[in-house]
């Protein structure tokens, strides 16, 4: 019996001396997994941090380099998190950036509609301290993608977000600038005169000056409009605006049945250049108001040699046949 009980105890012990060796590796195992779980998740964070932080440091730099870093740091992040806030934002904000330094077109509506798509999602769980800049970002984006495509598709959007940016206090200097040509381009007279006003209280300048004159001139306030071009013309050297000013002010005489000083006002700008499709059609309507119907279809017939499609100057030739 004493055999067996000593046998019985042996083996006993050599189980239990098993048991906690396997306790023992598993509990070592799960160590050693957990370590390296968590020692992922920490370098997750760490990287992920370090690439945010290069996106703001890079941003700051306001160079296209910067810009390109931010674009291509922003897509990594988002390749691995696709609704990582900041980076949407970021690839957003430097699309555009990107978009207005190309020079190509194509390229540039490209980084156009990959701005709006990512600002648009970003949109959805901003946080509220970051929301305005990106509704400021979008109108910004919106007019671009109008300026280059040459339509007013998007002129509604333009006014709808860079509105919103600044209910939520966000202010830039260009803001009352997009809006007033944003609200010509809509047709809204009144409200355009109202945000051209306001950019001139930040910085006057000749093409600003020149866009208020015509949405006078379409509110049927052509003695307004005259003193915004005078300024204009007595500020301005892009000899293409100078061009336009004189021929508006001389549209404005005619209008007025000043027929003396709009003639000299358009056979000045002709002894200078006579290439202008503008001044020729307006030499034109002068004749014809005076009577003088051959010399008024010969000014038209200048006009459509430089621009075949005026339109009023076919319109007046049409008239005569």
């Amino acid at each position: 019996m004493k055999r067996r009980y000593g046998l019985d105890l042996y083996y006993h012990k050599r189980q239990a001396f098993i048991v906690y060796i396997l306790i023992g590796a598993i509990s070592a195992a799960a160590v050693v997994f957990l370590s390296i779980f968590f020692v992922r998740i920490i370098r997750t964070k760490i990287l992920n941090l370090d690439s945010i932080s290069s996106l703001y440091d890079n941003w700051d730099l306001h160079t296209i380099d910067g810009y390109s870093k931010v674009y291509g740091i922003s897509s990594e992040i988002l390749d691995s998190q696709p609704y990582n806030n900041t980076a949407l934002a970021f690839l957003g904000y430097s699309s555009f950036m990107l978009a207005e330094a190309e020079t190509d077109n194509t390229k540039s509506m490209e980084y156009l509609d990959k701005a709006i798509f990512n600002l648009r999602t970003a949109m959805r769980n901003s946080r509220p301290d970051s929301i305005s800049q990106i509704h400021y970002m979008l109108g910004k984006s919106y007019f671009y993608k109008d300026k280059l495509s040459s339509t007013s598709y998007y002129a509604d959007l333009v006014v709808k977000y860079l509105n919103l940016a600044i209910d939520e206090g966000y202010v830039s200097d260009d803001i009352p600038l997009l809006l007033g040509l944003s609200y010509a381009a809509l047709g809204e007279t009144d409200k355009s005169i109202s945000a051209f006003t306001e950019a001139l209280l930040v910085r006057e300048n000749d093409i600003l000056l020149f866009n208020i004159a015509k949405q006078y001139i379409k509110n049927s306030q052509e003695s307004v409009a005259k003193q915004y071009l005078v300024r204009v013309i007595d500020t301005s050297e892009n000899e293409e605006l100078l061009i336009k000013a004189h021929v508006l002010l001389a549209q404005i005489d005619i209008s007025e049945n000043n027929l003396s000083e709009a003639e000299q006002e358009f056979l000045a700008l002709l002894s200078k250049n006579d290439n202008i499709a503008d001044a020729h059609y307006g030499l034109g309507v002068i004749y014809e108001k005076n009577g003088d119907s051959v010399k008024a279809r010969s000014e038209w017939r200048k006009c459509l040699k430089l621009q075949a499609d005026h339109a009023g100057a076919l319109s007046k030739m049409s008239d005569f046949k």
